[in-house]
């Protein structure tokens, strides 16, 4: 017996090394990132090293086809990742995207996802089969957070729109300061037909996360003026997004890239509304924000303390359309807009009129919020269709 006791003692000795290495690689796996210098998203077709799935398709996802093999020009490696975006609204929405998640198919109803904590940059490399091609947002993170889901990303990154060229160029994310403890959306693209009217190609290669100790935590930029909310359908130039549908939201349908008699440019906004209560609120309205869909949930927005108005033109498809308020800032949340000022009610022409919301002595350093219109059924019984165009603060 006492033998076989101090037999077992010595296999127990033996197998508790390798007992211990498993639990210390178990653990290693659930922060990957803690201790490198690197971590990546993407690097070629089925490499060992990618982390995230290119899985969440949003918007117009019937707009998009992906070939993630593609070997004309790869940035480096054998193959590039070529998205093709039609911009024909196959879902109605006028825009599309792409985010890689982990696991796949990932909206925050699975536990998944990274620490990446230590990493203070994304990089990317990308390219327009012709150039010209506009990308509204590159991104990091963002899922789950509005609307709240049970496993939310620790963050939410994005860039201004950019204008591609038909050669490599490498791009960055700056991620210092930021809480990357639970990253579930590694990275994510969103383009809008107004941008790319006649749909886009284009290839993204490489992206990784970096841990750059040279790179410094961003603070909100003092923006220059003019500072635009709308310029025209394909410019970079504008800054928000006209996604906080209010109200009765299946009153109004929405075209940002109308030729109908435009103030300036090519291209002007035609919204209609046609009052028949969709959703039982006999109101409806539309905010411009940033970024999307940001209710005052996301540290967004933009310092824009230099301005002291914000001017816009609009005119009435028929003359005598009545719009409630017209409005500037006032979302509130943890994120909450610094300040807001409105006008109305304004009652529009058949002709092209500017209209100004005055700043001056308003807090405008941090405005989430840009620009958003409301009207009702009570003054427009039959509906209303009317035009804006050039919407800016100077």
């Amino acid at each position: 017996m006492r033998k076989f006791l101090v037999l077992m003692f010595a296999a127990f000795l033996f197998i508790t090394p390798a007992f211990a290495q498993d639990q210390t690689s178990a653990g290693t796996k659930e922060q990957p990132a803690a201790a490198a210098k690197e971590f990546v998203v993407y690097s070629d077709k089925n490499a060992r090293d990618n982390h995230y799935i290119p899985s969440g398709w949003m918007g117009d996802y019937g707009d998009i086809k992906l070939n993630d093999q593609a070997m004309d020009n790869p940035h480096s490696g054998a193959t590039s990742m070529q998205f093709s975006y039609s911009a024909k609204k196959s879902q109605q929405k006028g825009w599309a995207g792409v985010y890689w998640q982990n696991p796949a198919n990932n909206w925050g109803s699975k536990k998944g996802g990274f620490d990446l904590t230590g990493m203070t940059k994304l990089t990317l490399w990308a390219r327009g089969v012709k150039g010209g091609e506009v990308i509204q947002k590159f991104k990091v993170g963002g899922i789950g957070i509005e609307p709240k889901a049970t496993y939310q990303d620790s963050t939410e990154v994005e860039t201004e729109p950019i204008e591609l060229t038909d050669i490599w160029k490498q791009y960055t994310i700056n991620l210092a300061g930021k809480d990357l403890s639970y990253i579930s959306a590694g990275f994510g693209w969103v383009t809008t037909s107004d941008l790319n009217p006649d749909g886009a190609t284009f290839y993204i290669d490489d992206i990784k996360f970096e841990a750059d100790p040279a790179m410094k935590q961003e603070g909100k930029k003092l923006e220059g003026m003019p500072f635009y909310v709308y310029s025209d359908r394909t410019s970079p130039k504008n800054h928000f997004i006209p996604s906080g549908w209010m109200g009765d939201y299946g009153d109004i349908k929405y075209d940002g890239s109308s030729k109908e008699d435009p103030y300036l440019g090519d291209s002007c906004i035609k919204i209609a509304y046609n009052g028949k209560a969709a959703q039982g609120a006999r109101w409806a309205g539309i905010f411009w924000q940033n970024p999307s869909n940001n209710w005052g949930g996301v540290d967004g927005g933009y310092d824009l303390s230099k301005a002291t108005k914000l001017t816009f033109w609009a005119r009435g498809a028929n003359g005598g359309e009545r719009i409630e308020e017209l409005k500037v800032g006032g979302l509130m949340g943890e994120y909450s807009d610094s300040d807001s000022a409105t006008i109305g009610p304004v009652i529009l022409n058949k002709e092209w009129k500017q209209y100004t919301i005055d700043l001056k002595g308003k807090d405008m350093s941090y405005i989430i919020g840009g620009f958003a219109w409301s009207t009702n059924i009570d003054n427009n019984p039959e509906g209303a269709t009317f035009y804006l165009d050039e919407i800016k603060y100077e």
